[in-house]
């Protein structure tokens, strides 16, 4: 299937997950691996602010929040709208009315108050760009499916879960009716595959400065060169390390926690 470059321009899009006010298992996933990613409110509510106080952003932005965790409709909407804001908010479908996650009436309210709601796949595979395109097309099919019956309407939005993206990833959404697909890869500019139009984001975690969103948006390239330097060190880890990456991203991120506090402008991402 062909890739296309869009010439329409750049777009950051910052990517975040759960937001909690004492406790990360408060909402989401339970594993450190998901905890990561996961902001106290007021770190969260820092990183909105330096956004919203940039008089004229060099980009375009948009907010996106993975894993369709309760707190989206506890905390994060009702800070969305005190600002004005709506956001993308994308629901693995496997987990809905689960402790912990959204439910069928909040993502009902969710979209009629004004957020796009999108899919994250059914059952959140770990490596979903490993999945055979039977299973692909399956999560995918299901996911949309349930959306569009809980919301009455088409739904063509959705992320990739863990940012394992591959081309087969991009046909199986696009079969389902998917015309948007985010991925993690921190990137400015979009391209099409056959229908579907492919968008990178910049994942937020918890160590990283609440500057750093301001950042992405509004300075010159070189934070955005540096998150796309690392996510590509990392990608070519992966493969080789298999299952002890993980724990060896736990040990280099639990290190920058403890030399880096939230607020510190000086951090890099």
């Amino acid at each position: 299937m062909p890739r296309t470059a869009i010439d329409a321009g750049s777009r950051v899009n910052l990517l975040f997950h759960d937001v909690f006010v004492t406790d990360p298992a408060e909402s989401g996933f339970q594993s450190p691996a998901a905890d990561r990613y996961k902001l106290p409110i007021g770190v969260f509510q820092e990183h909105l602010d330096h956004v919203a106080l940039l008089r004229s952003p060099a980009l375009p932005f948009s907010l996106t929040f993975d894993d369709g965790g309760e707190s989206y409709y506890t905390v994060i909407a009702d800070i969305l709208e005190r600002m004005n804001w709506r956001a993308h908010c994308f629901v693995p479908t496997d987990f809905i009315d689960r402790p912990g996650f959204l439910t069928r009436r909040q993502i009902r309210e969710l979209d009629a108050r004004g957020h796009c709601i999108g899919a994250h796949s059914a059952s959140h595979p770990a490596r979903m760009s490993s999945c055979d395109d039977a299973v692909l097309r399956d999560e995918w099919t299901r996911s949309v499916g349930v959306l569009e019956n809980i919301l009455g309407h088409a739904v063509r939005l959705a992320s990739v879960p863990g940012g394992y993206y591959s081309t087969a990833v991009a046909r199986a959404t696009q079969a389902a009716g998917i015309r948007t697909l985010f991925t993690s890869e921190p990137v400015t500019r979009a391209f099409v595959i056959g229908e579907c139009t492919i968008v990178g984001r910049f994942a937020i975690r918890q160590y990283n400065a609440a500057t750093l969103s301001a950042r992405l948006v509004h300075t010159g390239p070189w934070t955005r060169v540096a998150m796309w330097t690392d996510w590509n060190v990392k990608a070519l880890c992966k493969p080789i390390l298999g299952p002890a990456y993980v724990r060896v991203a736990d040990w280099l991120m639990a290190r920058k926690a403890t030399k880096v506090t939230p607020t510190n402008s000086e951090e890099t991402p």
